[in-house]
């Protein structure tokens, strides 16, 4: 285990949050950006929210490193 699977692990974490879908998945839950007030961003669940809308806003970035997580992966093997 190194550090490109490690690397590979995390861009599989951010697919995931950046494919969650906010009505269907986070306002039945309460974890609506628009819901969730100022003053309680410095919260947990607060923080987490802002990871959410954050890597769904960079979703270009996102296709671009899975593109080259695979081209990496087919040459390497």
């Amino acid at each position: 285990m190194g550090l490109g699977t490690l690397l590979e692990g995390f861009l599989l974490l951010a697919n995931a949050l950046a494919i969650l879908n906010e009505d269907r998945f986070l306002v039945p839950r309460g974890w609506s950006l628009s819901e969730f007030s100022v003053g309680k961003t410095k919260s947990v669940k607060g923080q987490i929210i802002g990871l959410i809308y954050a890597t769904q806003y960079l979703r270009v970035p996102l296709v671009l490193l899975n593109t080259v997580c695979i081209v990496l992966k087919l040459i390497s093997g």
